[in-house]
């Protein structure tokens, strides 16, 4: 199994990337908005930990943001609880996945959570700052603030992309994503 891992900026297009690889798709934050939705236990542990801001299961969008926003540090600690439940997410793609030729793992801390192995195909999502912008505004719930501080926890977009093998000019069309896909496969089957 040849692992790809999707590099880029919050907004980049790095989900839409992955699925166009045609290959089974690790998705983070997909897992993570599960989580919140049907797993109780995430609930009680965060409620145990922030009081003030989990009220009642399922965890609504605007209670982590609202916890996020009133202290940095409750990001790490949200992090903290919600990581461990992803991993274990991962743990289990990966073996139902072990005999698959590629598995695409969009995971936004991929390298700052050290989830990367050094065999890992490391691929850099590349998109205009200004289309970044628009398609973040575009967002139900968008909030700059929330956005300022996910990205204070990143690694520099510059270093992502000194670790990626590859990387994909991102112009939100299939035709182009699809022949960079295309390209990347065979390449690295090479």
């Amino acid at each position: 199994m040849i692992r790809i891992g999707i590099l880029g900026d919050i907004g980049s297009g790095k989900s839409y990337v992955a699925k166009k690889f045609g290959h089974p798709v690790f998705d983070a934050d997909f897992e993570v908005s599960k989580l919140y939705k049907k797993d109780k236990k995430i609930f009680k542990k965060l409620k145990k930990i922030l009081p003030n801001y989990f009220s009642s299961f399922p965890i609504k969008k605007y209670e982590i943001s609202d916890a996020i926003l009133s202290n940095k540090k409750n990001l790490k600690r949200i992090i903290q609880i919600v990581h461990l439940e992803v991993r274990k997410k991962l743990i289990s793609f990966l073996k139902k996945n072990k005999n698959k030729k590629f598995i695409i793992l969009d995971i936004p801390l991929l390298l700052e959570n050290k989830i990367n192995n050094k065999k890992d195909i490391l691929i850099f999502i590349k998109s205009k700052k200004s289309e970044v912008t628009k398609r973040l505004k575009k967002r139900k719930n968008f909030n700059k603030e929330l956005i300022k501080k996910f990205r204070n926890i990143q690694l520099s977009l510059d270093y992502k992309k000194k670790k990626s093998q590859y990387v994909i000019k991102n112009d939100f069309t299939q035709k182009t994503i699809s022949k960079y896909g295309k390209n990347i496969l065979n390449r690295i089957e090479k």
